[in-house]
């Protein structure tokens, strides 16, 4: 029997990429998985592809920026499967572009779909997971802890997801919840390098690639579902994939010219 096992685990961005992939390593270690993404085309393959391997999941149409829609989310979760033991917020995007040249209007747009429909989500499904005892996941990025250059938005809208997920570790910790923090480089994708090709377009080279030049090799999307589930369960507090960015990040606490020194060698321009 598996940590996981009976657990009914809600998942957003659930329809692709990291979500999709925690959703169906979740699936298989015996979770009822709820996935919720904005694509019913998707998400219903997502859901599909987990329920003819003998496996239990839904897909519940969602856009997470509606209050309304995240909270009809949860609803449904607990009507289906009696409550929630898992909240995993991946859903998400990145951007491209100069700070001064990104309007006020794309800096809303990101914090509301990086940050904000976190907040949406872990309010809904809070008394739940209080009540389950049970474990709660914000998908964060190195961004999240330093900004690198020609990321637009990205990195002022996953910065407060760190600050975030710290109150609720300080003040859910104590009522049984585990509060997970994830910190990842760049996730290895097919379209990696081609994705933002036109938000970059007047940007230096490197800044279409993965992490805007990062020079970091692409995490395998399964290994780090693995490293996810594994650390949740442990009740650890973050999860920084490549560990060696603490290092980075402990530097420019000291010394923010120093840190941003050896960020600007660590990323191409």
């Amino acid at each position: 029997m598996t940590f996981w096992k009976d657990k009914v685990a809600v998942v957003t961005g659930g329809s692709a990429g990291l979500g999709r992939v925690l959703g169906e390593r979740l699936a298989a270690a015996g979770a009822r998985v709820v996935l919720a993404a904005r694509s019913v085309a998707e998400l219903e393959r997502a859901a599909g592809d987990i329920t003819q391997r003998g496996q239990t999941a839904i897909g519940v149409p969602t856009d997470v920026t509606v209050d309304r829609e995240v909270n009809a989310l949860m609803e449904r979760a607990v009507a289906e499967f009696g409550t929630i033991d898992l909240l995993v917020n991946s859903a998400g995007r990145s951007d491209r572009g100069l700070a001064l040249e990104t309007t006020p209007e794309r800096f809303q747009e990101l914090l509301d779909l990086n940050f904000l429909a976190t907040v949406r989500c872990c309010r809904a499904a809070g008394p739940h997971l209080i009540r389950s005892g049970g474990h709660l996941v914000n998908i964060g990025s190195l961004a999240s802890k330093t900004a690198a250059r020609f990321l637009g938005a990205y990195p002022a809208s996953k910065f407060p997801v760190a600050a975030y997920s710290q109150q609720l570790r300080l003040e859910l910790g104590p009522q049984g919840v585990s509060v997970l923090l994830v910190c990842p480089g760049p996730i290895a994708r097919d379209d990696a390098g081609r994705r933002y090709d036109k938000e970059a377009a007047n940007l230096p080279g490197a800044a279409s690639r993965p992490g805007a030049g990062v020079k970091l090799k692409g995490i395998p999307p399964a290994q780090l579902a693995e490293r996810i589930l594994r650390a949740s369960e442990q009740g650890r507090a973050e999860l920084i994939v490549p560990a060696k960015a603490r290092l980075l990040f402990a530097i420019a606490q000291l010394s923010p010219p120093l840190g941003d020194w050896l960020l600007k060698r660590q990323t191409a321009s």
